[in-house]
Order: C-alpha cells, then structure tokens, then sequence
C-alpha cells in the first residue's frame, strides 16, 4: 500500500468517472456522472447556476474532502486509479491537480515567493530562480514582472495576479490544471490573455475550466459538457450532464435540444 497516487500510465483519458452520484449529507448535488477527460486538451463545463458544475470540478483534486457532509457514490479514476481509493493520499492528489479560483488569490508575498511558496514546500531542491523564471514565462508574465520579483504579488493588476496564480500552480509541476471561473473578475484584454495562454500550457497540461462565458467556452475549449438542472418535489436542484461532445459539436450541431437553447442564450 502507499500514501502516493501510482505513476501514471499513458492513456488517451486523464479522468474517467463512472456512475458518479455527489451527496452533501442526503442531498444529492450531481447524479449519474459518466463522462472521460481527455489529456492535454481543454474541456470546458458550462450551465446554469446550480448546476453542480463547480461541484465536479473539486471532486477531481478532492478539494470537497474538506467539507464534512460530502460523499460520493460510483467512480472517479485518474489513470485507471481509484482516486478516492483509502490509499490514495488526498494531498498528493492535489499537488498533481493544481487549482486556479475566481478570484485571483496571491499571497501577500513577493512575485518571487509567491511562485516559490508551493516547491519549497515540497522540498524542492533544483535551481529555484530558474523554477521562478519558468514558471512565470508559462504564464506569459515574466516580461511583466522580471525586473520587480521582490514586488508584492498584490500590487499586480487583476489580470497578472490571475497570471501570477496559474504561474504559482505549474510551478509545482502538476499533471492537471482546474480553473474555476479563472476569468470571470477580469476585463476583456486580460481574459483573452488568459485565453492565449491556455492553448500553450494545454501543450504540458490537462486543463478543465468552468465557466459562465459561452465564447469563453467555444473560443478556448476542445471539448464542453453542458450541464443542466432539475427540482424535485421538495424544490431540491440536482445538476446532471445533458451533453459532452467536441466544443464545435456542442455550439453548431448539439444533439439535445435543451443544450441548443442554452448555448443559444434562449435559457440560463
């Protein structure tokens, strides 16, 4: 047995769940999850609020662990291993999916610790500037900030902190990148920056975004699962995938028509 997630196998599917049902207590969030996440490339999950999109995204690095009353039922495996499986080490798992939130979050530290932080930690023992400095080249931020490293991360504009945030989550070298809402707090320019910059890191990483941006999602993604909602008789609202198709599947030629008038902007 071992603490550690095992090494990965070279397969055509990063995740894979299976029959996955997400609880919080008795009540059920997502239902009959079963859908494959191809490696190096971007999927994009897009719906309504409510719709447990957010609520999948943290079950592929456990980030829901944290909160007591959540369970699952059915599979989550990342390359063919049982990701919640008692061996399964929840941190190792999230030093391999990295995790990049609404809102930027730098720590109030310098541009160089912010990127530092998370390596040191692990112990990392090779040459720590050149970590620093390829970590911020990836995120297409080191031109911007090579001549203030001992600057405050905070000082940056909303769009290089988000930067900052995705160059502090390669720097641990991860195997999966998640974004959740990544570009939702910023403007325009910055968001296509954002947008540019992950058709070059999907090169290295797999990449699963959620996003509210329905030209977010057809500019950026390769493949989009539309999820949707629904009330029981107690006005509980449970998400569920309608459809997980190629991104231009979904836009130009959806099957289900639910999926049609949503990516339309005729509900949601």
């Amino acid at each position: 047995m071992t603490s550690r997630l095992q090494s990965a196998r070279q397969t055509d599917s990063i995740f894979r769940t299976e029959d996955l049902n997400i609880y919080y207590g008795n009540f059920l969030a997502v239902r009959d999850l079963s859908i494959d996440i191809a490696k190096n490339s971007i999927t994009a999950f897009i719906g309504p609020s409510g719709c447990g999109k957010s609520t999948v995204l943290r079950c592929f690095n456990r980030l829901n662990d944290l909160i007591k009353s959540f369970h699952i039922e059915g599979k989550i495996y990342y390359h063919d291993q049982d990701l919640y499986a008692s061996e399964v080490d929840p941190v190792e798992v999230r030093r391999q999916v990295g995790m990049v939130f609404q809102k930027p979050n730098p720590f109030p530290k310098s541009i160089y610790d912010n990127i530092a932080f998370g390596p040191r930690l692990l112990g990392y023992k090779g040459d720590m500037d050149e970590l620093v400095e390829q970590s911020l080249k990836q995120a297409a931020l080191w031109d911007d900030v090579k001549d203030k490293l001992k600057a405050f991360g905070t000082d940056l504009s909303g769009g290089q902190q988000q930067r900052l945030c995705i160059a502090r989550a390669v720097a641990v070298q991860p195997d999966v990148i998640l974004m959740d809402e990544p570009c939702s707090a910023l403007d325009p320019i910055s968001t296509l920056k954002v947008e540019d910059l992950l058709q070059e890191l999907k090169e290295k990483y797999t990449i699963l975004i959620v996003t509210h941006n329905m030209q977010q999602a057809s500019r950026a993604s390769d493949y989009t699962a539309f999820f949707n909602v629904e009330a029981n008789s107690k006005g509980q609202r449970t998400g569920y995938v309608v459809e997980y198709e190629r991104t231009e599947a979904i836009f130009q030629s959806p099957k289900q028509q639910a999926t049609q008038e949503y990516v339309s902007g005729r509900f949601g």
